[in-house]
């Protein structure tokens, strides 16, 4: 009999939290600051190369909100520090470190559960999928010039075919997970502040990378570990229709 009235007791508070919310859609424009990292290791031909970068994300972004998701689109810019050796044909090492700068184009879906602290606050967590249009791609590699790595400046951005990767080659898709919290200032406007962690797939050159491997190295097998994710912070204002 307790334990069914501690269950009743649980299920109300959560009920209270939940339908306590305000269910109007919303909508708003804020910015991000995030980091990233990058931490590969491939073995291929008896040989093992790495490539490892940080990178530092800044973004402005529009939202727009129905109670149990967001949506939200993004300009988003990086810069990045890496250092990396690649193993190509005839056992050649190619290894370099430098700087780089990039831009995308980005639009996110994330599922979300608010629940209210009280009339002014609630929070919310969530769960979702990014994906990121690559408009721009240049690096600085120590040492030498800047170039745009759409031109194949440097063998590591071609492909099997020895051909200069299109952008689309850095198009990513990523996973996304967090919390949110609104806190409500105005009758209608409101703050919002997120925390994300996002895991990023294998993009179309980092696939491409292992083929061209697996051609240069006659390795038909080659290993690739490791992973690129990171943090992010996303603060706007929003308004409440």
């Amino acid at each position: 009999m307790k334990k069914s009235a501690v269950i009743l007791s649980l299920f109300m508070a959560l009920s209270g939290g939940v339908f306590g919310i305000d269910l109007s859609p919303s909508a708003g424009a804020g910015g991000l600051l995030g980091y990233n990292f990058t931490r590969y290791k491939m073995e291929a031909g008896g040989t093992v190369s790495h490539q490892s970068m940080d990178r530092l994300n800044y973004a402005g972004f529009l939202f727009f909100d129905a109670t149990y998701g967001e949506f939200a689109i993004l300009i988003q810019g990086g810069n990045n520090n890496y250092d990396e050796n690649m193993v190509y044909k005839d056992s050649a090492l190619m290894a370099g470190n430098g700087a780089g700068t990039e831009t995308s184009l980005g639009f996110s879906l994330l599922g979300k559960y608010p629940f209210t602290i009280d009339e002014k606050i609630s929070w919310f967590p969530m769960f979702g999928f990014e994906y990121q249009i690559s408009l721009m791609q240049r690096r600085k590699p120590e040492g030498d010039i800047e170039y745009n790595r759409a031109k194949g400046h440097l063998i590591a951005d071609r492909d099997k075919d020895d051909k200069p990767y299109s952008m689309s080659a850095w198009n990513s898709f990523w996973i996304d997970v967090g919390a949110g919290l609104d806190y409500n200032f105005a009758e209608r406007l409101f703050l919002r502040s997120e925390l994300l962690f996002g895991f990023r797939l294998p993009t179309g050159y980092e696939l491409g990378s292992l083929e061209r491997v697996k051609k240069e190295t006659k390795d038909n097998n080659p290993k690739l570990t490791g992973l690129t994710g990171g943090p992010a912070i996303k603060i706007g204002i929003g308004y409440r229709f």
